[in-house]
């Protein structure tokens, strides 16, 4: 029983979200067993990531070379992807209502008139360009600021901002169980229509095919929004290019100067490119407070359980 305390007490703060969001998705996938078509694969999947996640954390703190301290800190990058993608095969055979027409409601209600459709008169062809390039950029901006963090050696930094990243992901995942909406690009435009009504330039068309597959909706889907990822609130490229933006100064690091312009570009894009509601953004900035608030908490209790100093940022 010791030797398991001693091991559990190993693992990182971001293994304990990891390992409590799967057992979370574990339980979803039993207890609604006769709605989800694939669930004991689920649950066999679940499983083995939370076994994956052990043995990473036992085999860095075995072998402590760079190998393994790579591995366990970016086995999280795909694994943000898995999950996402899992969410698509629970949420729409579970929540089976949509809660587009309370998020256009409430954007009508604070506007007056739909935003999503109000940028459509400004719009031209070589913003929508840039845009579109920098709204495909946001699953690098984790990867970006892990990357600076990691040269400079702030390893300190690198485990809290990791923590930060994927318990705000996990956070907004729960927004979609709860809320799930699929966005003004088909409630109040015609998808069909995307490409000719809203024009970039070059690339635009390509990466919103690559957005588009990544949201299970290849070319040639005959009823994309029935069967595209319900993933619009609260808005998670909001909420995350927050929470990177945020980290970046408070940790100072010179990726600010990157993160601040791109976040705020890719956060009106959300919007422009008519992926969110405003009240999406709202719910991301709200998401991200809670965040950054709680999880620091946590962090820091972790920490203490484990028997290190307390994360501070002039410190890290």
């Amino acid at each position: 029983m010791n030797i398991l305390k001693t091991f559990l007490i190993k693992l990182k703060a971001y293994d304990l979200v990891v390992i409590s969001f799967y057992f979370f998705l574990m339980f979803i996938n039993i207890f609604y067993q006769s709605d989800i078509e694939l669930w004991l694969l689920w649950t066999f999947l679940d499983l083995a990531i939370i076994l994956f996640t052990l043995l990473n954390a036992f085999f860095e703190n075995k072998y402590n070379n760079k190998f393994w301290r790579a591995t366990h800190y970016w086995y999280i990058a795909p694994l943000i992807l898995f999950t996402f993608k899992e969410l698509y095969y629970l949420i729409a055979p579970i929540r089976q209502q949509d809660f587009d027409w309370l998020f256009i409601e409430i954007d009508r209600w604070m506007f007056g008139f739909d935003p999503a459709k109000f940028l459509l008169h400004y719009s031209f062809p070589l913003l929508t360009e840039l845009l579109q390039i920098v709204y495909s950029m946001f699953y690098f901006l984790p990867i970006i600021l892990g990357i600076a963090l990691l040269k400079k050696g702030r390893y300190g930094a690198l485990d809290f901002s990791v923590f930060s990243i994927i318990y705000g992901f996990y956070l907004s995942y729960l927004g979609y169980f709860t809320l799930p909406a699929i966005g003004p690009r088909f409630t109040l435009h015609d998808f069909s229509m995307l490409n000719q009504q809203l024009p970039g330039v070059y690339l635009t068309p390509y990466l919103r095919k690559l957005i588009d597959i990544g949201e299970s909706i290849p070319k040639g889907t005959l009823d994309p929004a029935a069967v595209v990822q319900r993933d619009a609130f609260p808005s998670g490229h909001t909420m995350i290019t927050l929470i990177i933006m945020y980290l970046s100064i408070k940790l100072k690091s010179r990726t600010r100067f990157f993160f601040i312009p791109v976040g705020t570009l890719l956060i009106f894009a959300t919007v422009y490119l008519w992926y969110h509601y405003v009240i999406d953004l709202i719910g991301g900035l709200i998401f991200m407070i809670f965040s950054m608030w709680s999880g620091k908490h946590i962090f820091n209790w972790w920490k203490r359980i484990q028997g290190e100093e307390e994360f501070d940022y002039r410190k890290s």
